[in-house]
């Protein structure tokens, strides 16, 4: 484990960079036919639009640019693992290479919550795409990671929507209203008198479409359109409830093994597909909503003033209880805190 860190920090990553735009000129003949694939699980169901949408092109464009040489097989949800047990598959190794929701796994790190996102704080993705890459956040939760053997890097950054099955309004009970939800957001759904419940992406339509759950979030409109949630939940709630973040965790080891231009050429491309992915994802949740709206009788429902004055004092909660995990939580709190002031949000 002698490279460990090298994924993680600016000179590493310019030399991966410049190793990805030099190697055909620099590779020997015999490393130039070394070839790798690796398994991939995601949390994502094939079904998903991320899956197809991110997961899908990310390894037919890292096949292109290695000519071949670096191939990733896709695994929908549950056919290794789902949910928090990607993580533990990457992990021990049973595949190099995982996608997940931070989420899941909130006990692997105490900046786990925060990388993926505290719910009622940041509004663009610009601005969590500058607290994770350049504020410093993904590198410190990755200096944590190390020891057990994996690393992350987002995916692309996204807004976190709630669907209904009813529509709310102001005075309703909401505690009689199950949510599937996850990760900090569980607490911030309570507070707002919501009951969440944990249920994994290949099990969400149906308990939808049989009540077990009155509603759910899966990213926002691109989730609900790609998974068929608005056949059964028409209603679309505002604002976001959340800016998340989907990652890639990737094992050490088989990262460390790679040929060095292989490993120069797969870090940079996920680099540059987070930026690229995240202002995609925009766009394509603009056109998620239009045909929602339009086409499947979708209502877009603001949450009524109590229950929004609820979540803003629940944000409050959860930010501040976050910062008591540890000195790297107090720090990076304290970076996030910040650049809410500089947004005029605080």
């Amino acid at each position: 484990m002698q490279d460990i860190k090298s994924p993680f920090n600016r000179r590493n990553a310019l030399k991966g960079t410049l190793a990805a735009v030099a190697a055909p000129a620099i590779i020997t003949s015999a490393h130039a036919q070394a070839k790798v694939t690796w398994r991939v699980q995601s949390h994502w169901p094939k079904a998903s639009g991320s899956f197809t949408a991110s997961l899908v092109p990310m390894a037919k464009e890292l096949e292109e640019r290695t000519k071949g040489r670096f191939k990733l097989t896709l695994m929908g949800a549950g056919e290794i693992a789902k949910g928090g047990e990607v993580f533990n598959v990457v992990r021990r190794g049973v595949v190099q290479m995982g996608s997940t929701a931070p989420s899941y796994n909130p006990d692997e790190s105490e900046l786990m919550d925060q990388y993926y996102g505290v719910p009622g704080t940041l509004r663009e993705p610009w601005e969590m795409a500058h607290l994770i890459k350049n504020l410093g956040l993904e590198a410190a939760l990755n200096e944590q990671l190390k020891a057990k053997g994996v690393f992350m890097m987002a995916e692309k950054t996204y807004p976190t929507e709630l669907v209904l099955k009813k529509k709310i309004k102001a005075g309703d009970d909401l505690s009689r209203i199950k949510v599937r939800s996850a990760g900090s957001l569980i607490d911030y759904l309570s507070a707002a008198g919501f009951v969440p419940q944990r249920i994994d992406g290949p099990e969400l339509y149906q308990a939808l479409a049989t009540g077990v759950i009155d509603g759910a979030h899966w990213g926002a409109a691109v989730g609900a359109l790609s998974m068929k949630l608005w056949e059964v939940a028409k209603f679309q709630m505002k604002p976001p409830i959340l800016l998340a973040n989907d990652v890639y965790v990737i094992n050490l080891d088989a990262y460390n093994k790679l040929p060095e231009d292989l490993r120069g050429i797969f870090h940079s491309l996920l680099e540059e597909r987070y930026f690229r992915r995240t202002v995609a994802y925009q766009h394509e949740e603009a056109q998620a909503t239009n045909t929602g709206v339009s086409k499947m009788g979708v209502e877009l429902v603001q949450f009524p003033d109590e229950v929004q004055k609820r979540m803003a004092q629940a944000s409050k909660d959860i930010l501040a209880k976050d910062m008591n995990k540890g000195p790297k939580a107090k720090e990076m709190g304290d970076k996030l805190l910040g650049l809410m002031k500089d947004l005029g949000y605080v």
